[in-house]
C-alpha cells in the first residue's frame, strides 16, 4: 500500500480531549484494517502556540509519540516534562498523558496508537 501525500486526511480537531485551541492532525494511517487490527493510528499532529491535546488516560491502547520539532509541555502521569525534538513518550494502558505547546513555535509530533 502506498499513500501520496495530497490523499491523507487532515482534520482540524478544536479542544482536543479538552485541550486548550485547536489541533491540526494529518492522519497517514487510521483505522483497524489497515493496521491489521493491531491499532488505530499513525499521524502527525501540529500544535499551533497555546494549543494541546488534553489530560487523558489510555485502557485497551498505547499511544507513543515522537517529537519532530518544537519544545511542548507533556504531562506523563501527572509529572510535567519539557521535550524537545527527538524525544519519544510512551503512554501504555491505564497511564494518563497530555501534551501542550506554551511556546511561540509550532510543534509537530508524530502519533502512533497501538492496541494492547
Amino acid at each position: 500500500m502506498i499513500r501520496k501525500a495530497d490523499e491523507v486526511k487532515v482534520e482540524y480537531r478544536e479542544h482536543m480531549r479538552g485541550g486548550p485551541g485547536t489541533a491540526q492532525v494529518t492522519k497517514f494511517i487510521a483505522g483497524d484494517e489497515e493496521l491489521q487490527n493491531k491499532g488505530r493510528l499513525f499521524a502527525k499532529i501540529t500544535l499551533v502556540p497555546g494549543a494541546g491535546v488534553g489530560h487523558h488516560e489510555h485502557e485497551n491502547d498505547s499511544e507513543l509519540f515522537y517529537i519532530l520539532s518544537g519544545t511542548p509541555d507533556y504531562e506523563d502521569n501527572g509529572k510535567m516534562v519539557k521535550l524537545q525534538p527527538g524525544d519519544v513518550t510512551i503512554c501504555p494502558p491505564g497511564e494518563t498523558h497530555a501534551i501542550t505547546n506554551n511556546t511561540d513555535e509550532l510543534v509537530e509530533v508524530i502519533a502512533v496508537i497501538v492496541y494492547a
